[in-house]
């Protein structure tokens, strides 16, 4: 009945939180060290990476087709194409103006996706949170409705107990009286009792 609450650890909250600006700021890093290393105006690796943000774009837009449209795998390969978009740029400019507005906008829309997903998530979690707090409350009152039968049936049990008790007492003390005459009983119509009955008892 008792359920272990956990708390989650500070930077597993965190994390999610900081995902998306790791992830562009990566990418930046990586284009400049890029840059750095001869793909500054070089229109080969440029081209490229646009081949690659290109074909990552078209998977994106062919995965999400339709009505079978893979919702994960077009998010993942239109992100792909964003981010060799943002490596290329940031990797064939030579300063740091343009892959910056790109680190920028890519953050931005980063966190736009992230927060419908996120959202989500948190509505999920709401409403699982609530219906194991209704079945949990059900489950409560049905185990009290048991309870307090039980105890009823257990106070039946004594009292009736109890009731069968002070009855043989009362034809143990009746039989003992003097001048008691079971034969006198039966001519008024009342029940016979049991002649052994009185020997048993004393």
């Amino acid at each position: 009945m008792n359920e272990q609450i956990l708390a989650r650890h500070w930077l597993a909250v965190a994390a999610p939180k900081v995902a998306p600006v790791v992830a562009t700021s990566t990418v930046l890093i990586l284009g400049r060290i890029w840059n750095a290393n001869g793909a500054e105006h070089s229109v080969g690796n440029a081209a490229l990476m646009v081949v690659l943000a290109a074909g990552s774009a078209a998977a994106g837009a062919f995965a999400s087709a339709g009505r079978s449209g893979n919702g994960v795998l077009a998010g993942t390969a239109f992100a792909t194409s964003g981010a060799l978009a943002v490596a290329g740029v940031a990797g064939y400019a030579d300063g740091w103006s343009l892959p910056v507005l790109l680190w920028a906008v890519a953050t931005a829309v980063s966190y736009g996706l992230a927060a419908r997903y996120w959202r989500t998530d948190r509505r999920d979690t709401v409403a699982y949170e609530r219906g194991t707090t209704i079945r949990r409350e059900e489950h409560a009152h049905v185990e009290r409705v048991e309870t307090i039968r039980g105890r009823t049936q257990i106070e039946v049990a004594r009292e009736g107990s109890a009731y069968a008790e002070a009855l043989a007492q009362a034809l143990t003390a009746r039989a003992a009286l003097p001048g008691f005459n079971p034969h006198t009983l039966e001519t008024a119509g009342l029940p016979e009792l049991p002649a052994y009955s009185a020997s048993k008892e004393s």
